[in-house]
């Protein structure tokens, strides 16, 4: 009697690891926070402080160490792209880019993205 109540215990315990499995992969995993929004620079500039932002258009020119200008039809805006995230991908003004970042506002400076990934479009 006792050997059938541990075995049946333990079938209990394990069963929500094994719920949790689905082909032999986690059903748990993925991403579960904030989405990114598509968004135009103009759209970018009024959103909320760390809100996470997707933006297509051009990297017109680099202005610091890792700041560099964007620009699509509405604007320009400030981004901090790693260098880790160019990949050794050539990157030009003629490119068009796919950015997503999360939107940064500082009191007394003006608002950019601190780009979390970059993809070239064409």
């Amino acid at each position: 009697m006792r050997f059938f109540a541990m075995l049946l215990l333990s079938l209990f315990l394990a069963s929500p690891a094994m719920a949790a499995f689905e082909d032999g992969k986690s059903a748990q995993g993925g991403f579960y926070g904030p989405g990114a929004t598509a968004a135009t620079v103009q759209q970018a500039k009024t959103m909320p402080d760390d809100s996470y932002v997707t933006l297509t258009g051009s990297i017109i020119s680099k202005v610091g160490k890792e700041d560099y200008i964007f620009r699509d039809d509405t604007g320009e805006i400030k981004v901090d792209i790693d260098d880790k995230y160019f990949y050794n991908v050539k990157v030009t003004p003629q490119n068009t880019v796919r950015i997503v970042g999360e939107v940064d506002k500082d009191f007394g400076k003006a608002v950019e993205i601190d780009v979390k990934s970059l993809e070239v479009l064409k």
